[in-house]
């Protein structure tokens, strides 16, 4: 799949009930580079960074869907 979009970052986030805080932590980067990706503003985020932040919401269970023509979306997996 292609970089998450910020908004299904948010919606992971809501999913496992995490603030940009928590994100920051899990992923290892700091809380305004979360408030910057989020805000979709015009300073970019690397996406390695981005990677990061994906990857610490997949470890708890989070799955990124690819557009399907409805719009991209999350999941929370069973555990």
């Amino acid at each position: 799949m292609s970089k998450p979009t910020p908004a299904q970052i948010r919606a992971a986030r809501g999913m496992l009930n995490w603030s940009m805080l928590d994100l920051a932590k899990a992923a290892g980067v700091s809380i305004s580079t979360v408030k910057r990706f989020e805000c979709e503003g015009d300073q970019p985020v690397s996406a390695d960074t981005v990677g990061m932040m994906q990857d610490a919401a997949e470890t708890e269970g989070v799955r990124f869907l690819a557009d399907d023509g409805n719009g991209p979306g999350v999941r929370l997996q069973r555990r």
